[in-house]
């Protein structure tokens, strides 16, 4: 039996930041907060950086243009 928490549906719908933590809101109901020093580059990035984001494959990425930075959100749940 597969108890694992991690599906093919794993959909970002709302991404946040509050203070050092990304926060998104997942499809199924979930919030995930995790800390942004594990990512260099949103670490050192500004605010204005930090919030021109945009959601890639229908949710399942994010993309920041101005840092050349993609995150897989179902990589977030590991």
């Amino acid at each position: 039996m597969n108890t694992s928490p991690i599906t093919k549906d794993v959909i970002a719908t709302k991404l946040w930041f509050d203070g050092d933590k990304m926060c998104l809101s997942l499809k199924d109901g979930r919030d995930i907060f995790v800390p942004i020093s594990w990512f260099s580059s949103l670490q050192n990035a500004s605010k204005a950086q930090r919030e021109n984001f945009r959601f890639i494959c229908g949710g399942e990425g994010i993309h920041w243009d101005d840092l050349d930075e993609d995150i897989s959100v179902e990589g977030l749940l590991y």
